[in-house]
């Protein structure tokens, strides 16, 4: 019982327009027809968190939906952030939430907006990290085997395995946090196969994590200790988080912290960055065309359709597209433009974010 998850689910919707908007940006859609990820993450953690012990990080815009999807959590673990200031203040206001009802807990921090399908690797790693974080003095993460030199992604390099007979997982110390790197750099990473991609999914216990700001990090620091002491805490977070610096986690505390651990995962991951990542799970058609929704084509091949209306859509002499249908709104895009998708937003009316 004393163990916790904070899951993440801020963010916006720019990347999936015209299918996701402000408030409902992709992990509050059912992309591929299994629930939404937003409650997919909280059926992962069943069985290894009891529901009154996950906790939710969202915003304003966002607030109504989450707490629609996740009416199964008690309504005072949905939080809305009264500011955007990046990952280090929000995780430090999780651990402040956490730390409030349990000083002494552990706890498990994912993004709500990864796809994982082998939900057994998932929460059998994730108990074997939560257990180690139980008894040792460590920042944990949970890194995932390079399939490609991505560079898009941080990297984790590893050094030495952990020995641990109580370990049911592969577990390294690790030597430090890289950015993201160039395509040369990424393709070394990739060749000396003791890097992983850096997933954003951390275990600790709280109290080593307030040590560890305490000694790296003590505007969050102190934070946390005023808000696991106050009164009111509603009221504390509405006047004091939107003054913490905005830094990421990363930066602020991992690739300073005494000694960081990683597991490497055994689950399946996808952080479904694009359309062109929706397009690997939708029902495949003829001609590498794919679609949640009947389509016909004729001289047509590589493109991803999607429409939330289940309507019909035609193609014709087209090749390599990306067609979004919303009833308000109409995307075709080219493949190689995916990435682009987010700058059309700045150019829409505000009813359309």
């Amino acid at each position: 019982m004393n163990h916790y998850a904070l899951i993440l689910a801020g963010g916006s919707g720019t990347r999936f327009w015209p299918l996701s908007r402000n408030a409902k940006p992709k992990q509050l859609l059912d992309l591929f027809g299994q629930g939404t990820m937003l409650c997919q993450a909280i059926d992962r953690l069943k069985g290894i968190v009891p529901p009154e012990n996950i906790f939710i990080l969202t915003n304003h815009l966002q607030e109504a939906e989450v707490r629609r999807q996740a009416a199964g959590l008690p309504a005072e673990n949905i939080v809305a952030e009264p500011a955007r200031r990046d990952t280090a203040p929000a995780v430090s206001l999780g651990v402040g939430l956490i730390a409030a009802r349990d000083p002494q807990a552990s706890m498990i921090i994912i993004p709500s907006d990864s796809l994982i399908l082998d939900t057994p690797a998932f929460q059998a790693l994730a108990q074997d990290a939560l257990n180690l974080a139980d008894r040792e003095a460590a920042l944990i993460t949970i890194g995932i085997k390079p399939t490609w030199p991505c560079p898009s992604y941080g990297y984790i390099e590893r050094a030495e395995k952990l020995d641990d007979p109580a370990l049911s997982h592969n577990c390294y110390e690790v030597v430090r946090f890289r950015e993201k790197p160039d395509a040369a750099t990424a393709e070394q990473y990739l060749a000396s196969g003791n890097f992983s991609w850096n997933a954003g999914m951390f275990i600790w216990s709280v109290p080593h994590v307030r040590r560890q700001l305490a000694a790296h990090a003590p505007e969050l620091a102190g934070f946390i200790d005023r808000l696991s002491q106050a009164a009111d805490a509603p009221q504390f977070i509405r006047d004091e988080f939107p003054k913490l610096t905005p830094i990421s986690i990363d930066f602020a505390l991992l690739e300073k912290a005494d000694r960081v651990l990683n597991f490497e995962a055994t689950f399946d991951w996808d952080d479904v960055g694009s359309w062109i990542s929706v397009g690997k799970y939708l029902p495949k058609q003829e001609d590498g065309n794919v679609s949640n929704s009947p389509v016909s084509t004729i001289a047509s091949a590589n493109n991803i359709v999607f429409t939330d209306s289940g309507k019909r859509v035609a193609l014709v002499g087209v090749d390599d597209l990306i067609v979004v249908d919303t009833g308000d709104a109409l995307l075709v895009a080219r493949r190689s433009e995916a990435d682009s998708i987010k700058k059309v937003v700045a150019t829409l009316p505000d009813e359309l974010l």
